[in-house]
């Protein structure tokens, strides 16, 4: 940084300040000529202006302040401890320096000065910005650019022009450059970009943008059309923005401009939107931009909520819904941490579990060929043994599927079974078995999401659409399937094959088929989120990924579960399905953020690898794992106090509203 120096107020002397016409001495930036001003004009005296018509310097210095130079922001002259008074500076700096504390402020405190005094700027708090930029020594904004907003704000266009351009003043008879200091004008164009004439030219267009509007919803076309000719076209910048301006002059009705133009005419509004895109232009030593402090701390709670370990996604994280007085953690009190019960009526291995869409009932299939309903008590978090459904002989139950009314249960076998059976759970009696051919594997099926029909296929290249009273509606033949899903659209049926892919299947005239994402191994079972927008692929020797399918590429490979080529489910789940789970083949029942592939809990109890994991879709702190040891095990939240622990990292305190315990 240059060394500044100061001229004397009067004829053959030196001092540390110039006088402003009032009496008060002000300290003269660096990098800038310097002129006496006697009266409240340019002065031309003595010692003031050397032989050659340009300022003379009395001497250089190296002032700092703490060790900084004094042009901290590029123009805040902070002396602190100095002598110096300071002139009146315009509404948003400081009017003098009698009230200064003598406080010392390095760079980073003056930064943060300027925040603070922006903001109590913008919550209209001006007798605070002005003790405060007083007792601080420091400055809100250069006053060239505070001028040139007001300019801009009161419409006075031709000053806002000027305000962008280098002054010549006629002193004594000699042309003297003046680029003001300061605490005088300083013209701002050399403090824009360096001055580049590029961008200048954009300032100004977008000055005489609102300029033309303003005639033409003045109902001056004429002025407007000066404009238009005179002052934009010759700035040969955006020539395609020319001609669509030049459209607006046929607007009937101000009310059409408005439209056309996306434009809120002319006033304060539209004029404060102008004034924000050319603040985008100044440095922030000139002008900082907009809310700047507002943004940063949106910016500090979003980082925050990035770094939440079980942060809610569907939880919008901004300064009005979020204490800044405390770090934003979302609370873990409800989350499903511990074992709260042990279900033990099945005799072998289950494979399957799922809660029920309403979130009162579970469902549990197992090797034993049954199928046992479970009533959920959602305030005491228990459940309780409904039924047994047994009707399925001789059928190792490998999946079960809810219709969505929670009414309704599609049940099915291993590859070599060729059978279905849909049951009514409130009865307990068998509504529907179907099969097709003795030949037919049926290991997968589902219902669509309105209910109204149900898939299923296998591996010997079936894929049947049905109605709900098993008549097969359409099937696709040669498709080898292993896991099968609906699309929103209860048309759009997913399906993984045998040659790592999941495909789409439309059985709507005319049919089509068509890739949706293909792994590197076999995809073992996968399951799509209610937002029909993710998949979670349990891929053999590769573990758990989850893939977006509308711009079908794969988002994590989650870490930590062990698969190779046994049939595991996962589940998305939790409070607005922040989260995924999934079984494992080292007994362990793993929890992921949907946005972190690092686990976020590891949950120990059983002996055997866990087949499947259901986390119930309406009270979250529930969640099912049933596993080859013959046992389901329910999670659920840690009681308050509790010093139970787990493999987990557990979260503190929390700022969030989001509730897990949502009974």
């Amino acid at each position: 940084m240059q060394n500044t120096s100061a001229l004397s107020s009067s004829a053959g002397g030196t001092g540390p300040g110039a006088s402003d016409g009032s009496g008060s001495a002000v300290e003269l930036p660096s990098g800038t000529d310097h002129v006496t001003n006697e009266g409240g004009g340019v002065g031309a005296g003595g010692d003031g202006v050397a032989d050659d018509g340009v300022p003379a310097s009395s001497g250089h210095s190296n002032s700092t302040t703490n060790g900084h130079d004094v042009k901290h922001n590029g123009f805040a002259a902070n002396n602190n401890g100095s002598n110096n008074s300071c002139a009146v500076d315009g509404e948003n700096n400081r009017e003098n320096t009698s009230g200064y504390s003598g406080v010392h402020l390095d760079k980073s405190n003056q930064e943060i000065i300027r925040l603070i005094g922006q903001y109590l700027h913008d919550v209209g708090l001006e007798k605070s910005v002005k003790t405060l930029m007083v007792e601080s020594n420091c400055y809100l904004e250069h006053p060239s650019a505070t001028k040139f907003r007001e300019h801009v704000l009161i419409g006075d266009w031709i000053k806002a022009d000027a305000d962008l351009k280098v002054t010549i003043a006629d002193v004594t008879g000699l042309l003297v450059l003046v680029r003001f200091s300061i605490f005088f004008s300083q013209d701002l164009e050399p403090l824009i970009d360096n001055g580049k004439s590029s961008t200048i030219t954009e300032m100004k267009f977008i000055l005489l943008e609102q300029k033309y509007l303003e005639h033409l919803d003045d109902g001056n076309p004429l002025d407007a059309l000066h404009v238009l000719r005179s002052e934009l076209t010759p700035l040969q910048h955006n020539i395609l923005r020319v001609h669509q301006l030049s459209s607006y002059m046929m607007c009937s009705t101000n009310h059409d401009l408005y439209q056309r133009a996306k434009w809120e005419g002319k006033g304060i509004a539209s004029r404060a939107l102008v004034m924000e895109r050319l603040q985008t232009f100044m440095p922030p030593s000139v002008m900082m931009s907009p809310r700047r402090l507002r943004t940063l701390l949106q910016q500090a709670v979003e980082l925050q909520s990035q770094n939440c370990p079980c942060h809610d996604m569907a939880w919008e994280t901004n300064l009005q819904t979020v204490s800044l007085l405390t770090d934003h953690c979302c609370t873990t009190d409800g989350f499903p941490m511990q074992t709260i019960q042990v279900l033990t009526d099945h005799c072998d291995e289950v494979w399957f579990c799922k809660f029920s869409p309403d979130g009162l009932k579970l469902a549990t299939g197992s090797k034993d060929s049954t199928v046992i309903i479970w009533d959920v008590d959602p305030y005491k978090l228990t459940l309780k043994h409904r039924r047994v459904l047994d009707g399925q002989a001789q059928l190792n139950v490998s999946f079960v599927s809810w219709s969505p009314d929670s009414k309704l249960i599609l049940v099915g076998g291993t590859e070599d079974s060729h059978e279905l059976f849909i049951w009514n759970v409130d009865d307990g009696k068998l509504v529907v078995k179907f099969s097709q051919s003795l030949e037919d594997s049926l290991a997968c099926g589902t219902f669509s999401r309105d209910g109204n029909h149900f898939v299923c296929g296998g591996q010997k290249g079936q894929l049947y659409l049905c109605d709900l009273n098993g008549t097969v509606i359409d099937s696709w033949e040669g498709v080898r399937v292993n896991s099968v899903a609906f699309r929103a659209d209860n048309k759009t049926i997913l399906a993984a094959d045998n040659h790592y892919r999941i495909r789409g299947y439309n059985f709507d005239s005319p049919r089509s088929d068509f890739d949706i994402l293909r792994e590197s191994h076999p995809i073992m079972t996968f399951s799509i989120n209610s937002a029909d927008r993710l998949a979670l692929l349990n891929v053999s020797n590769q573990g758990l990924h989850l893939w977006d399918i509308e711009d079908k590429c794969l988002l994590r490979r989650f870490q930590g579960i062990r698969q190779s080529n046994f049939a595991i489910h996962s589940c998305f789940g939790g409070v607005n399905e922040s989260f995924v789970a999934s079984g494992s083949e080292d007994k362990v029942v793993y929890i992921w953020h949907l946005k972190r592939e690092e686990p976020l809990a590891k949950l120990a109890g059983h002996t055997k690898t866990v087949n499947c994991v259901s986390w119930n879709p309406v009270y979250p702190s529930l969640l099912a794992s049933a596993s080859d040891d013959a046992t389901v095990r329910i999670w659920g939240p840690k009681p308050t106090g509790s010093s139970a622990t787990t493999e987990s990292d557990d979260c503190s305190s929390s700022s969030s509203s989001s509730s897990w315990n949502m009974t």
